[in-house]
């Protein structure tokens, strides 16, 4: 059976701040429903496991098809509730792995090594890296058996700078994500701040904003049947 590993943050708030984040559900809810459409079943995975924030801002594009999935019990359960945590998964059960947004991900993400590894086995396999908006965080900082970015000499995207200045972020977030791509050598692509756009170098597929998750998943699928 083909499955993907979907990555979730477990951090609550803007670090320094009172102001809560999390996941910003329809980046999870959008690229899951695709994949259960595809027959392509999915695990849910946090850095710590367990219990899963949501961002107070996603709720306010939640659609009909992302409350739908929200409701259903097996989201709720493996998704928000009971994560799993790194250790508890097998690399080698996945084709690829998928690293969901929200703010809260710029903290929890980019310095964690388990998530790094896990990474890192999957491509090895010959798996596929993806992610949408803030989740390139998961994957900026992986390096290869040699030392070097995956993401270098790669065409990537995610949340842009302009993004983050009309999301009121900018000197909120550690990082910037299309400032740290670069650094690694990444050729940042980009569209319009809030549209949908998703691009696909070799093994890597990444989504720009939270409206580009049903696109990354469209890619990833043709890949794998």
């Amino acid at each position: 059976m083909t499955k993907v590993l979907i990555v979730l943050t477990n951090t609550t708030r803007y670090h320094g701040t009172t102001d809560a984040t999390g996941l910003w559900l329809g980046e999870a809810t959008e690229f899951a429903e695709e994949m259960h459409q595809a027959d392509i079943a999915v695990d849910y995975m946090s850095p710590l496991g367990g219990f899963v924030p949501l961002d107070p801002r996603g709720m306010k594009y939640a659609d009909e098809a992302i409350l739908s999935w929200y409701e259903t019990e097996d989201f709720q359960k493996r998704a928000l509730c009971n994560s799993l945590t790194p250790n508890a998964i097998h690399p080698q059960d996945y084709a690829a792995i998928y690293f969901a947004g929200g703010h809260g991900v710029m903290w929890d993400f980019p310095e964690n090594t388990d998530l790094q590894q896990i990474t890192l086995a999957i491509a090895e396999n010959g798996g596929w890296l993806t992610s949408v908006c803030h989740g390139i965080a998961g994957l900026l900082n992986v390096k290869d058996a040699a030392g070097h970015y995956l993401v270098a000499g790669k065409k990537i995207t995610g949340f842009t700078t302009a993004e983050e200045v009309l999301a009121g972020k900018k000197k909120v977030v550690p990082f910037l994500n299309e400032t740290l791509a670069r650094q690694h050598g990444a050729d940042f692509q980009k569209k319009h701040a809030y549209s949908e756009f998703a691009v696909e170098d070799g093994h890597l597929i990444t989504g720009q904003n939270p409206f580009s998750a049903r696109a990354v998943a469209k890619k990833l699928i043709n890949e794998l049947i």
